[in-house]
């Protein structure tokens, strides 16, 4: 059993992958520049550094491991590039490639690129 989609959601759901592919299409992470990637939900913002040569995420943050009671979302996703620029720079990495995924670079997904940099990560 699967969910049922209509026709427009299978449509959406598809430009959705194309998306992600183009932009992926473009770089892959490796050891020397591992793939920052931002997921972004209603919600929520996670973050990875992944190293796409042997498959394995290298460090990981997301807005749950924020202590302080921010309650706008772009400064929360700020705090958590800042997180993960800490987090990355404790591991030995200094440079990395950003992967927006679907998403465009503005609000949130722009917030943690520009609270990385301002951590030490160099794109």
């Amino acid at each position: 059993m699967g969910i049922k989609l209509n026709n427009k959601e299978k449509i959406k759901a598809w430009k959705r992958v194309r998306r992600v592919a183009r932009v992926r299409a473009r770089f892959d992470g490796t050891a020397a520049r591992p793939r920052l990637a931002v997921e972004r939900t209603l919600k929520h913002v996670r973050v990875q550094v992944i190293n796409d040569e042997i498959g394995k995420t290298l460090v990981s943050a997301g807005d749950h491991e924020i202590k302080s009671k921010v309650e706008n979302k772009v400064a929360l996703a700020a705090e958590v590039g800042k997180l993960i620029a800490e987090k990355a720079l404790k591991a030995g990495i200094k440079t990395v490639v950003f992967d927006r995924r679907s998403y465009r670079y503005h609000g949130r997904v722009k917030a943690v690129a520009d609270g990385a940099r301002e951590g030490g990560l160099i794109f």
